[in-house]
């Protein structure tokens, strides 16, 4: 059976015609050990409801049971259609579903609307009522009741792992080096650098404010620290070094996902870690517009509106946290290597009056702009006026 071929950016509704008389319509509320399984078929009155181990074959049969339903009813199925909220199980169910000639779906689960009751009920029945409720909505056509997730392949999941990963470790050097420091200021000690290549051999020489050496214990501790800490470095350069392997590797005249670092990696003041970042957690996704960019990257604003009351919450921060991070991180770097572009000239201009409550608030609009003008560039090649690029490997 084949499936309708999707719209750019038709992940707030669906553009293909639903027959219900011959649609099965299925959502699943995934548990850790069971799935929660709730079907419309067509021809059979009663709603089915079915709770079962979290198995994906025994899935498939439960949907081949409820089509045998609705043949026996006179109904002909011509399409399953299958949706479940995004969590911890990503995105490999609806891979194996859409294999296998399901028509299937991620919800987005901040998209449904729930009730704003102080203690509402919560149940994976009602669950799958709520969600059964948001994909008809969807299917119908109709805008405001879901969204979708944009479902990626194997490839498009494992190439964020290197980075995401490298994220992990940096974040678990840093806790190692503040633990170490902090057990040293203990001893009246800080000046020393657990960072610095000698700093393990200088460890045992180490003398407290009272003139004493460390404890033994304390030693020993700082010893396994440091192990742990010579660990994490190795596999934050390894896996710098394979990026940089494969970008090397990669042919030149190839389009797509490398030639796009490339590219961006070309702007003075932007590496290949922000490049390799940026390229794969949002530049490759398939987003309508520059405003679609800005949403999916939470650097849009939050209104609050109400009679007279006109405000703005700050940022919706509903996006993706490592590009809105690592967008205004790149908009303060930006400032120093490109002050010559339009974009630092235009953030100057609105941040003369030097308060540092405009400067915090006009940087996350030159993120926004610049965001915008960097998914511009691996679109169509035009370059930020007044960027300055590095030549061209």
């Amino acid at each position: 059976m084949e499936r309708p071929m999707l719209q750019l950016n038709d992940l707030s509704r669906s553009f293909a015609a639903l027959d219900q008389d011959s649609t099965l319509v299925v959502v699943i509320e995934m548990g850790l050990s069971h799935w929660l399984v709730a079907g419309m078929v067509p021809g059979v009155e009663r709603q089915p409801l079915k709770k079962m181990k979290a198995d994906e074959h025994e899935l498939l049969k439960v949907l081949g049971r409820w089509r045998d339903e609705a043949a026996a009813a006179g109904r002909e199925i011509t399409r399953v259609v299958a949706a479940y909220e995004a969590g911890r199980d990503g995105f490999w169910l609806a891979r194996w579903l859409r294999e296998r000639g399901v028509e299937a779906y991620v919800m987005h689960p901040s998209s449904v609307a729930v009730s704003r009751e102080h203690r509402r009920p919560k149940t994976d029945r009602l669950d799958t009522e709520l969600l059964m409720r948001s994909f008809l909505g969807w299917l119908r056509g109709e805008k405001r009741h879901c969204s979708m997730s944009a479902i990626p392949t194997i490839e498009e999941e494992d190439a964020k792992r290197p980075n995401r990963e490298r994220e992990k470790l940096i974040a678990d050097r840093t806790r190692i080096v503040n633990r170490m420091k902090s057990t040293l200021s203990r001893f009246g000690i800080r000046s020393f650098k657990p960072t610095l290549r000698k700093a393990e051999q200088k460890l045992s020489e180490l003398r407290t404010a009272e003139g004493t050496l460390l404890p033994e214990n304390t030693r020993a501790e700082l010893r396994r620290d440091m192990a742990r800490l010579r660990i994490v470095r190795d596999q934050i350069k390894e896996i710098e070094q394979e990026r940089l392997r494969k970008l090397e590797a990669a042919a030149v005249a190839e389009n797509g996902p490398h030639s796009m670092i490339r590219l961006i990696a070309r702007i003075v003041g932007v590496g290949v870690e922000t490049a390799d970042m940026l390229v794969n957690e949002i530049l490759t996704r398939r987003l309508r517009d520059g405003k679609a960019v800005a949403r999916y990257a939470g650097l849009t604003g939050s209104p609050d509106e109400s009679g007279r009351r006109r405000r703005e919450k700050g940022l919706a921060r509903a996006g993706n946290a490592r590009v809105r991070r690592g967008m205004i991180q790149l908009a303060w770097r930006f400032l120093t290597f490109q002050k010559d572009s339009a974009l630092a000239q235009w953030f100057r201009l609105r941040a003369a009056d030097g308060r540092s409550g405009t400067r915090k608030t006009m940087i996350v609009a030159l993120a926004r702009k610049l965001l915008i003008a960097l998914w511009r560039m691996t679109r169509t090649g035009e370059i930020p006026e007044g960027v300055k690029l590095r030549p061209a490997a």
